[in-house]
């Protein structure tokens, strides 16, 4: 059925604690997919949702989860299952704000990369709601470690990007492994015939619910973007910061304490900037925007939840310091300039592993932002002198008070012999302070040879000398061939690696090279210098429950190619297990209502 606009959220079903904590967050009314969804939900129905990234389906199937939870069985009541660390960690953090009024729920985020003490710790203790991505949930399913015997309610969250990462089989496994009463929501952005299959095999009389995200962009507001790692986002700011033409400002944040340590950290690098949240008092944010209005504020740091109905002309640019996960969002935060028919600017952030949100952007706004450079030392230090010089004019014109320093600047020049442009060189430095006008020159990065070659005096890569490698992608970039410890005896292919390599290490796929499956193991061309964070991120890696033990490949002959990108002739297509391939115990049917 298609849905365009729904009731308010207290006629939906909610319980109590559920609508108020909705409420406290300032939404007023549900999105299309809420609407339609959640009643369905509540019912107890299995839900095929086709909505797109952005249109609000992680509070579709949060909210009838929350609402339905028994606080007194320990058990995971429900998982969530999301194609990559950080939708999963986006997730976590909304049940977590949906279940703010109620007492004693416990919220578990599973995800590679993350130790796993922590996570034992929590499900021994006992969690009621598991968020995590397909490959780690395996993990904890073949150690035992998580019991899904009691589950009640599952979701699959971007189903079809989890299926084109290579997870087809893990997600099938999992869901063959939990009961077959439960409640079953899949979400996808478009219904391949994967899907469709998924969804006949796994869901019960499932009712297919479709809307349209309404994800227009602005025509007078320039859209760009910067590729940024996280440790990097406050110097990228300040630089832009500098060289930006803008009067005012909005900083969108992902959290309310980060728009209290950003703000900080501006007005700490000289910018009139403060903060805007959730906690922020009425009469406190009555005052923060009326300041941002007269000027006497340039910056104000934001949560999306704090700058809604924020409406003020002087804002000419918006800068996405985290970028949403709701496409909506994005089109709601950008639309805080431009208004009043002037033209504004935004600018996002995007970190590497984040890529897969701009396309999304990109996809359902119909825009193409551009990405921008980061603001060079010579830019920097240029918009630094000609505010100098301004400066300077401006000072000029203040007649009398000019005057008066004009003698005081002879009477030192008579005085004392000195020529006149020193003196004012003097005055201009005890006015400056300590900190230097301009920025140093960027310091040349080693090659990438003397690198290597420092990283192998220190032994870091283990044992194994790396096999030499002439090949590079297009951008330039060196590869060399590694080895991981699953090959075609266990039904891997190069999708499969792919995706669980890319996910649990933050590479891009572009990031690739060739890849050739062997019995035993695999070789794959990876970036030659990899990242400490990588390779530790890499060691916990598994692939059909099986650990990678990635490795710089010390020999075995070059990844062959034929024809395209990965050498499929190598590996054998993984069948998806069927319902009688993994044995489940009988389990006492649970209504999920």
């Amino acid at each position: 059925m298609e849905v365009e606009q729904g009731p308010t959220f207290d006629s939906l079903g909610l319980s109590a604690g559920v609508l108020e904590a909705v409420k406290a967050l300032g939404y007023e009314t549900p999105s299309a997919i809420q609407a339609a969804t959640i009643p369905t939900l509540l019912q107890g129905r299995d839900v095929v949702g086709l909505a797109q990234t952005g249109t609000g389906k992680t509070a579709a199937f949060a909210l009838p989860v929350l609402s339905n939870l028994d606080v007194y069985q320990n058990a995971p009541q429900a998982l969530v299952l999301a194609p990559t660390r950080e939708l999963a960690l986006q997730v976590c953090e909304a049940f977590e704000r949906y279940a703010s009024n109620l007492d004693g729920v416990r919220i578990l985020p599973v995800y590679g990369g993350q130790g796993y003490g922590p996570q034992l710790t929590a499900l021994r203790r006992g969690v009621h709601v598991v968020v995590g991505t397909p490959g780690r949930i395996m993990d904890h399913l073949e150690k035992g470690t998580l019991d899904l015997s009691q589950l009640r309610f599952l979701v699959l969250d971007e189903a079809d990007e989890m299926l084109n990462m290579g997870f087809a089989e893990d997600v099938e496994t999992i869901l063959a492994d939990t009961p077959e009463d439960k409640q079953v929501a899949l979400f996808s952005a478009t219904m391949p015939a994967q899907i469709r299959r998924l969804s006949k095999k796994y869901l019960r009389d499932a009712e297919e619910i479709s809307v349209k995200a309404k994800t227009q962009t602005a025509a007078n507001i320039t859209q760009r973007y910067l590729m940024v790692s996280y440790p990097q986002k406050v110097d990228a700011l300040t630089r832009i910061l500098e060289v930006e033409n803008f009067e005012g400002m909005i900083v969108f944040t992902r959290t309310k304490s980060e728009t209290e340590s950003l703000a900080e950290k501006l007005r700490a690098r000289g910018f009139a900037a403060t903060a805007i949240n959730g906690d922020i008092a009425q009469v406190q944010r009555e005052k923060t925007v009326n300041q941002l209005k007269d000027g006497s504020l340039d910056i104000l740091v934001a949560t999306d939840v704090a700058a809604r109905g924020l409406d003020v002309e002087r804002i000419s640019h918006v800068v996405n310091y985290d970028l949403p996960t709701d496409v909506e969002a994005y089109v709601h935060r950008i639309g805080r300039t431009g208004r009043a028919g002037r033209t504004g600017d935004a600018i996002s952030f995007v970190t590497p592993r984040e890529r897969w949100l701009l396309r999304a952007i990109e996809k359902h706004t119909k825009a193409q932002p551009v990405q921008m450079q980061l603001p060079s030392v010579d830019e920097v230090n240029a918009t630094r002198l000609s505010r100098f010089d301004d400066g300077i004019t401006a000072a000029l014109q203040e007649g009398e008070k000019i005057e008066f320093f004009r003698d005081v600047v002879r009477h030192y020049v008579e005085e004392h012999d000195v020529p006149e442009v020193d003196v004012a060189a003097a005055l201009a430095a005890v006015l400056h302070g300590e900190e230097p006008l301009l920025l140093e020159p960027e310091p040349e990065k080693p090659a990438y040879e003397e690198r290597r070659g420092r990283r192998d005096d220190r032994g870091e890569r283990g044992s194994g000398e790396r096999r030499e490698t002439s090949r590079s992608r297009g951008n330039g970039q060196p590869l060399a061939t590694y080895k991981i410890q699953v090959g075609k005896r266990h039904r891997v292919e190069p999708r499969q690696i792919v995706g669980a390599i890319a996910n649990e290490g933050g590479l891009r796929r572009a990031d690739f090279g060739n890849i050739s499956i062997r019995n035993d193991f695999s070789l794959v061309e990876l970036p030659a210098d990899l990242a400490p964070e990588t390779w530790k991120a890499l060691e916990s890696t598994r692939i059909s429950g099986k650990l990678i033990e990635l490795s710089e490949d010390s020999g075995g002959g070059p990844v062959r190619r034929s024809g395209g990108r990965f050498d499929r002739s190598q590996g054998s297509r993984r069948g998806a297990p069927e319902a009688g391939d993994r044995p489940r115990k009988p389990r006492q049917k649970r209504k999920f209502d």
